[in-house]
């Protein structure tokens, strides 16, 4: 099951990607035991395809990026974070809010199902599937989630780009700057944007996280899963003014972004930013110099890609 990569979204792992498209994976990579079977993160989060929109963000809400839409334990469709914020109104899928529910937020959220915005046979990882092919996949595709299943199909788990990175995480070295890893520069969103705006972003860009920035210095970051916290039932009610979905795509974006940066320096060696993320339990750590400028992100991905792939 195939997917290509989705148009408009600028992949920045094209750097770690040799001229045919795939990766060159380390030799030491080869020789990391173990199969899905033992890496995958289990059990998987499933919804019906079925559940309307509203459920879908609840449950997401509750810190899971990622929902299996299943059908008798076989796998329908994947259903991320991303999903959601180009339903409600960073993408292509808002045509539904503007067109079937008339911009009501309401209607939107408990009239829809998953079925109308899921990614339909997603690209997967088998139980028995060995960590270089599911690494290829990652970085050829450009995703960092993929659900893992039996050869006929039943849900057996995810996997993600975290879980591979702890798996390797002490059995690999590292030893290199940040700075020869990160990326920049950095996509970012002023503090006098709305959440629409950081939205639109999030999907025209197809990065899961965006530093708010105000007068060249970074003061903040939001997430997806910022986003997603953000329109859950029992929060975007509250704030609500009117049924009208794009009164609350208004908000300013310093409402939603999460002041508490997790931060390295350029020249930090990147088991830093490693522990950092795994301490600080999030997927990226942002890049400063000593007046709290913005020089880069280093991301998950980036890691990972450091960790397994030969850089010419």
């Amino acid at each position: 099951m195939r997917l290509p990569p989705r148009k408009g979204k600028r992949r920045r792992e094209y750097r770690w990607l040799r001229s045919d498209g795939t990766p060159n994976l380390s030799d030491r990579i080869h020789r990391v035991p173990g199969d899905m079977e033992i890496i995958a993160r289990k059990p998987a989060i499933q919804v019906s395809p079925s559940v309307p929109i509203a459920n879908a963000l609840k449950l997401m809400s509750e810190n899971y990026r990622s929902l299996l839409v299943s059908v008798a334990g076989v796998l329908k469709g994947l259903l991320l974070a991303t999903d959601l914020i180009d339903y409600l109104g960073g993408g292509d899928h808002f045509k539904i809010v503007e067109g079937r529910h008339r911009y009501n937020l309401f209607s939107a959220l408990d009239r829809e199902s998953v079925k109308s915005i899921m990614i339909h046979d997603p690209i997967v990882a088998y139980t028995d599937e060995k960590l270089p092919s599911v690494l290829e996949k990652m970085a050829v595709y450009g995703i960092g989630l993929l659900p893992v299943v039996y050869r006929d199909g039943r849900v057996y788990g995810v996997i993600t780009e975290h879980d591979v990175l702890k798996h390797l995480y002490g059995v690999v070295e590292l030893g290199v700057k940040i700075s020869k890893v990160m990326s920049s520069p950095v996509v970012t969103i002023g503090s006098n944007s709305s959440v629409w705006d950081a939205m639109k972003k999030i999907i025209a860009y197809g990065f899961r996280r965006l530093p708010v920035v105000e007068e060249n210095t970074v003061i903040g970051i939001v997430t997806a899963m910022d986003l997603i916290r953000f329109f859950s039932p029992s929060s975007v009610f509250k704030r609500a003014t009117s049924s009208d979905i794009r009164e609350v795509l208004k908000t300013s974006i310093t409402e939603v972004a999460s002041k508490n940066l997790v931060t390295v320096k350029p020249e930090d060696d990147l088991s830093e930013a490693v522990k950092k993320m795994f301490s600080k339990n999030v997927s990226s750590v942002l890049v400063v110099n000593d007046d709290m400028e913005l020089v880069g992100i280093a991301t998950e991905r980036d890691v990972l890609y450091a960790l397994t792939v030969k850089r010419a």
